[in-house]
């Protein structure tokens, strides 16, 4: 299968993509630093992101129309539930590994594992044995992860490590599930739609738990700013140019959005955070995009 990877000169939608993939690689380290201003649980803070998110995804659909015909079938509201469960699952997963280790490891290990669980899932879906790339492409996302934990220079060992690794796998698990269970087409849904009510559900779904551990919020400026950020553009903004950017743009530039998400989070987070990978670290980083960008081209 040939790929277009140039996009016509007068198609913005490759920026479009490009800019969604930077604006996701902030999520981790904005939700960071509002776990620690606020002194937030990593559940408050995913409940926080998918709420606020949801709710001006929503918004913006009631504005430009987007809810006009809105199905209320079984089949609709069914997909509404799944997105939301599994969508609460991974940001909850996501940052509760980022308690425990690092942004930017958080953030390579989940990225870089999910073709593996897409893979699994869609040869345990087919019961037919994946191709010679494809089975590539998850050893090289095996190998990454292991070099990305066994880092003698990293600050973060011992059960923390364990601990984070294994929520960064679950959330790549939630993802991959969300991805392969929502591949059928719901009559009067649309991506756009899905997401937003799926965030505003995921959202509320969590919202019980993480009341347990507390979600008052300061009233200080820098950590409401910082949770306003947290929800609208690495969430709320990113999905909608994601979605906006999938109409016409070349398959290739939808890998590249991903591919940004963990190289962003990876250089943010040694920028203000003082975050630090060893050359191992670096090599199973490097890795984990190699495999991601072999799983979206094919």
């Amino acid at each position: 299968m040939s790929v277009d990877v140039v996009a016509r000169p007068h198609d913005r939608s490759a920026l479009t993509l490009i800019t969604a993939g930077i604006l996701w690689g902030t999520g981790g380290l904005s939700g960071s630093i509002l776990a620690r201003e606020a002194h937030l649980s990593a559940l408050s803070v995913a409940a926080y992101r998918l709420l606020i998110g949801g709710g001006l995804a929503i918004a913006l659909l009631a504005v430009s129309g987007g809810l006009r015909g809105l199905p209320r079938t079984r089949a609709a509201i069914g997909r509404i539930l799944l997105t939301g469960g599994l969508l609460g699952f991974f940001q909850g997963s996501y940052f509760l590994a980022v308690q425990y280790i690092s942004v930017s490891i958080a953030t390579m290990a989940t990225i870089g594992t999910l073709p593996v669980f897409v893979a699994l899932g869609t040869v345990l879906r087919t019961r037919r044995r994946p191709d010679t790339p494809t089975l590539a492409a998850i050893g090289t996302a095996v190998t990454g992860l292991i070099l990305l934990t066994w880092s003698p220079d990293g600050v973060t060992t011992g059960w923390r490590l364990a601990a984070g690794i294994g929520f960064a796998l679950l959330a790549a698990l939630g993802f991959a599930a969300l991805t392969l269970l929502t591949t059928r087409t719901i009559e009067g849904l649309d991506p756009l739609r899905t997401t937003a009510f799926g965030m505003l559900t995921g959202g509320l779904l969590l919202t019980p738990i993480a009341l347990t551990s507390g979600m008052s919020l300061p009233l200080r400026p820098a950590t409401l700013a910082t949770a306003a950020y947290l929800g609208s553009v690495p969430t709320a903004v990113a999905y909608t140019a994601y979605f906006r950017g999938l109409r016409t743009a070349a398959p290739i530039f939808a890998a590249i959005a991903a591919l940004l998400e963990p190289l962003t989070a990876a250089l943010l987070s040694i920028i203000v955070l003082g975050e630090h990978l060893s050359a191992a670290g670096w090599c199973g980083a490097a890795l984990s995009i190699v495999a991601l960008g072999v799983s979206n081209r094919r």
